[in-house]
């Protein structure tokens, strides 16, 4: 699925989960643990050891009516598949509007107003490479896929932000004899092409958001569950919930 995003290419389909609102019950994701995946990731599976599968939800974000998250499905070794979701009706329903894509993590989101956003992700072969980031002009109906380097190469983005629809900067983060080397990249082509800046291993902070986001996701220990909450004055109301352990391979 890793080579099914590029600057043309827009998936046409939507994957709608089975709950439909958190009231009822919490909000399930769906993994069938195909064959073909235990053997590819190296999973050492059994009846008798079956490998737990674990939804991590990394970042949560509202454009306008439409809510967003992002993040990925794993075991204790091996990222599976990145997975972006959305919610047009309060947090009750959700879908998938592109197809999970595989060995990889969604882990920042970005939108500057109710169409232009931006989704950050790297593929874990086990490390992290390759980093990209996902765009929508659309308001996240369909998604063109923006790599940071022609090449390949290890690393993972630990901050971006856009400006404007065309100008933003990115922070990749690499390892470097016991240190984290940071490499900042600056465009102004809404992604599409990045030009170095900076490259240090001091610490470094891009611009950000002026305000809090009015949505975050968090984990409840005590229902083993992550919860998508929105803020409501000085509190926090509860949209909807996920539960961490979404399936056991055999």
């Amino acid at each position: 699925m890793r080579s099914r995003y590029n600057d043309d290419v827009k998936p046409a389909f939507a994957f709608l989960l089975s709950v439909v609102s958190f009231a009822q019950a919490p909000v399930k994701i769906e993994y069938a643990c195909p064959a073909e995946d235990i053997d590819s990731f190296g999973l050492a599976c059994s009846g008798e050891e079956p490998c737990a599968v674990f939804l991590e939800l990394n970042a949560a974000e509202a454009a306008s009516d439409r809510l967003f998250l992002a993040g990925d499905l794993h075991t204790q070794s091996s990222t599976l598949y990145a997975l972006l979701l959305t919610s047009d009706d309060g947090g009750r329903s959700w879908t998938e509007p592109l197809p999970r894509t595989r060995a990889a993590s969604f882990e920042q989101i970005q939108f500057l107003d109710a169409n232009n956003g931006w989704v950050s992700g790297e593929t874990i072969e086990p490390l992290p490479r390759d980093p990209f980031l996902l765009a929508t002009t659309d308001g996240g109906k369909t998604w063109n896929r923006r790599p940071i380097f022609e090449e390949s190469r290890g690393g993972s983005i630990s901050q971006f932000w856009f400006d404007s629809t065309t100008t933003g900067e990115v922070m990749i983060d690499r390892p470097e004899r016991g240190a984290t080397r940071h490499e900042v990249f600056a465009t102004a082509t809404g992604g599409a092409n990045w030009d170095p800046r900076e490259s240090t291993t001091q610490a470094v902070k891009l611009k950000g958001p002026k305000e809090a986001s009015s949505l975050r996701v968090r984990a409840d220990s005590a229902t083993k569950s992550y919860h998508v909450e929105r803020r409501v004055s000085s509190s926090w109301e509860l949209l909807a919930t996920f539960p961490i352990h979404i399936a056991d391979c055999k």
